[in-house]
């Protein structure tokens, strides 16, 4: 999703506008969540324990789904209105239109992502997953894997099981902006790099991978 449907990420945006409406001085945690991303650069973590510091600080640990919902709609909106690629809101048409079973499968997190793919009128969601607390609130701390580079083919694949969906017998078309996804790249029957990375640009011209351009 972020860079392949969005311009840019939408993680970090989204855990600002939740603390802007919901707890303002959580913004004052902000230079932590930097000194965050600066330990994940230099590999002092991984990605997805950055991801769990990170809404801790600027979500916090625990939220009920009823005081999530108001801010994931209007971040939804928000990304509709003013972070999406013309080109690739066209290819979603353009694939709906041809009786496509349309799946996002992202690296970002399922709490907020579902609101997105609701607004872009997609099928299904593979996705980053919370841990809900037996007190029904979604937790800081990620459930399973986090949905990035090799895990995302794992998950993507379990979710064909889940679903009774035999590989064998369907086809399928996969558009990615980043090289960590070139495990479900290589998998895909149609794979296309779309708005590619410097990195991804090179790995599609060493495999032979259609590059499309979504942000006109």
């Amino acid at each position: 999703m972020d860079r392949t449907i969005t311009r840019t990420g939408t993680y970090t945006p989204f855990l600002i506008h939740a603390a802007l409406h919901r707890a303002p001085w959580r913004l004052l945690f902000l230079p932590f969540a930097l000194l965050a991303m600066l330990g994940y650069a230099l590999k002092m973590m991984t990605r997805a324990r950055l991801k769990e510091i990170n809404q801790s600080l600027l979500l916090g640990r625990r939220i009920s789904r009823a005081d999530l919902a108001p801010l994931t709609a209007s971040f939804a909106e928000r990304v509709w209105q003013l972070n999406t690629l013309p080109g690739a809101l066209r290819q979603i048409e353009e694939d709906r239109a041809a009786g496509r079973r349309l799946v996002l499968a992202t690296a970002s997190y399922r709490l907020y992502v579902e609101a997105i793919a609701a607004k872009l009128r997609f099928d299904d969601v593979i996705a980053t997953n919370s841990i809900i607390g037996i007190d029904a609130r979604v937790t800081a701390k990620i459930d399973g894997e986090n949905c990035y580079g090799p895990a995302k083919l794992r998950m993507i694949e379990s979710w064909f099981r889940a679903e009774g969906i035999d590989r064998a017998k369907v086809k399928v078309r996969f558009y990615s902006d980043h090289a960590s996804d070139a495990p479900v790249m290589e998998w895909a029957d149609e794979p296309f790099a779309a708005n590619p990375s410097t990195k991804m640009r090179a790995l599609s011209a060493k495999r032979g991978w259609p590059i499309v351009d979504w942000d006109l």
